[in-house]
C-alpha cells in the first residue's frame, strides 16, 4: 500500500509539473485588469496540499526551470531562478502547514495554509531576485519588491485564493485526494 500511495504521488507531482508548463500557454497573455493571474504557482500550490512538502517542493523548483529550457519562458536569469525558490516555497509549506493544522476544518486550514505560504513564498523570491540582480550590481528595493510581488499580482492572489480551495474541494469530493 505504501508503494502505491509513493507511486501515486509521483503520478501527481507529473501532472501538477505538466500543467505548469501547459498553464501558462493558455492563461498566461490573460490579463485581468492589466495584471496577469500567475498560473504556474496554482500547480506547486495543489501539489503541496496533495502531495506534501516534499513533492511540492520538488514540483515548485523544477517547473520553472524546466519551463524555462523548454519554451524560454519565463527567462532562466534572474525571473525562473527566483521563481524556483518562491514555488518550491510554495510547495513546501502547503504541504507543512497542510499537516500541522490537521485538526481543522477544510476552509480555515486550507486558507490558512495558502495565506501563510502565499506570503513566505513571496518574501522568499524578492530575496532570491535580490541576490541574483545584486550580483549583476543591479538594485532592487523594497518598493520594487512590494510592486512585483504584491501590488502587480494582487488580482493573482484573489484568483488563487478562490481556485486552489475550489479545486482541492473538487478533487476531495471525487475521492482523488491522497491520504497518508
Amino acid at each position: 500500500m505504501k508503494n502505491s500511495l509513493r507511486i501515486r504521488k509521483i503520478v501527481y507531482s507529473a501532472v501538477c509539473i505538466a500543467l505548469a508548463m501547459v498553464l501558462p500557454l493558455f492563461l498566461g497573455q490573460v490579463q485581468i485588469f492589466m495584471q496577469g493571474i500567475s498560473p504556474m504557482h496554482i500547480p506547486a500550490f495543489l501539489c503541496g496540499f496533495l502531495c506534501g512538502p516534499w513533492y511540492g517542493l520538488a514540483v515548485g523548483i523544477i517547473s520553472p526551470l524546466l519551463r524555462s529550457l523548454v519554451f524560454q519562458m519565463p527567462k532562466l536569469y534572474p525571473t525562473a531562478i527566483a521563481m524556483a525558490f518562491e514555488l518550491g516555497t510554495y510547495g513546501l509549506l502547503t504541504g507543512l502547514l497542510n499537516k500541522a493544522f490537521k485538526k481543522m476544518n477544510f476552509w480555515p486550514r486550507t486558507y490558512l495554509s495558502l495565506i501563510i505560504a502565499m506570503i513566505i513564498g513571496r518574501i522568499v523570491g524578492g530575496l532570491c531576485q535580490a541576490v541574483l540582480l545584486g550580483v549583476r550590481g543591479q538594485e532592487y528595493g523594497f518598493t520594487t519588491f512590494i510592486t512585483a510581488y504584491f501590488v502587480n499580482t494582487s488580482v493573482g492572489i484573489v484568483i488563487h485564493l478562490i481556485v486552489v480551495p475550489l479545486i482541492l474541494l473538487a478533487l476531495k469530493k471525487a475521492k482523488l485526494t491522497l491520504e497518508d
